[in-house]
Parts: C-alpha cells; sequence; structure tokens
C-alpha cells in the first residue's frame, strides 16, 4: 500500500485516526518514541546541520519539517510543525529562545536573533458566545526569503512575506509583507529605508 493511499484512508476513518493521535501524542507534544524511532525517518536534515541540546521540537511526522546543511538553532528555541509544515534552508541561524510555528519557509543564510517570534496560526474568536479556545484555529503560511535579518524580540505574524535581503528592526511586530531590499521597523512595521543591490 502507497504511503499516500495510507493517509488517506486514515483521514477518511475519525475512529482510526482518533487512535493514532492518541499512540503518538501526549498532550499535544509527540512522545518519546515518535521522536527517536519516527521522526528521524520522516524528516529531513542536511549535512552539518547543529540543534543545541536544550531546544524544544514539538514536531509531529503529520507534517513535513526539514533543515538544510550548516544551519543552527540555539539554546531553548521551540520549534513546532503540529498546524504546518516548517522548512529551513543552508547555513541559517535561529537564535536564543526563539519560537517558529508552522505553516513557515525560511530560506538560506537567515539571522534570526533572539526571542524572535514565527507563527503562522491564529485563534479564531469572532463568536462572542463561545471561548476563544474552543473556537479552532486558522492558518497562513509565513515565507522568509533568503539573506534576511530579522532583529531580538520581532514578531512576524501568519501570512507574512519578508522579501530577499531585508533587515526588521529589533522589536518589530510585521504584520504586511515587505519588499524585498528594504529595512522595516516599529508596530506594526514599516519601511523605513531601501537598500540599493549591488552598492
Amino acid at each position: 500500500m502507497k504511503l499516500s493511499a495510507l493517509k488517506q484512508q486514515i483521514n477518511n476513518s475519525p475512529r482510526l485516526k482518533q487512535r493514532l493521535h492518541r499512540l503518538m501524542f501526549q498532550h499535544g507534544r509527540p512522545r518519546s518514541w515518535v521522536k527517536w524511532l519516527l521522526n528521524p525517518w520522516v524528516f529531513q536534515y542536511g549535512k552539518r546541520v547543529v540543534i543545541r541540546r536544550r531546544s524544544v521540537l514539538n514536531l509531529s511526522p503529520n507534517n513535513p519539517f526539514s533543515i538544510g546543511d550548516n544551519s543552527r538553532i540555539e539554546e531553548f528555541c521551540v520549534l513546532d510543525n503540529g498546524v504546518g509544515e516548517i522548512s529551513i534552508g543552508n547555513e541559517t541561524l535561529i537564535g536564543l529562545r526563539c519560537t517558529l510555528i508552522g505553516p513557515l519557509r525560511i530560506g538560506s543564510q537567515v539571522i534570526l536573533a533572539q526571542n524572535v517570534v514565527l507563527s503562522g496560526l491564529n485563534h479564531c474568536y469572532q463568536d462572542t458566545t463561545q471561548p476563544i479556545i474552543k473556537q479552532g484555529i486558522t492558518t497562513a503560511t509565513i515565507i522568509i526569503d533568503d539573506d534576511v535579518w530579522i532583529g531580538a524580540n520581532a514578531v512576524i505574524t501568519a501570512g507574512v512575506h519578508i522579501g530577499k535581503h531585508c533587515v526588521v528592526a529589533a522589536g518589530s511586530i510585521v504584520t504586511k509583507d515587505v519588499p524585498p531590499y528594504s529595512v522595516v521597523a516599529g508596530n506594526p512595521a514599516r519601511v523605513i529605508k531601501y537598500i540599493e543591490p549591488n552598492k
């Protein structure tokens, strides 16, 4: 049986799906056997990747995860692909205490400074008759192109696309797309400068 056919069979059977979920997850986190035995075969790790021991990898085999050659994830980072893919390119640095929640795609030679938050997830809140926690979620992919520097304590919200060779100033809240070769700052972040290519 092909993998795609097996996935479809699981998705078409709510009871089977629930049983597998209980077997693989506890309190929304992958069980240890999933991390040790399943994830190394499912995910793609490049050469000379460094993931510091005290980072928290809430990585589910339900969604893709990949990290390119010579990339590094520093201490106390949290990565969660429970609601969407996480893809990290080559020679990318994820700084101390960053939080990455899919779906998101980070290019090559990207720098995330300390405490940066990238979240492709939002909670629904429009129905005032129900608690927000029971209203479900929406997702939109964050895309960070190659050669981007995101300063400390910046927040990138769901669906944002940051163009090539951009700088996001420390403490910025980015809620809209950022054009290539620009510097953005503030809350909400706005373009404060353009960088001329090849100069």
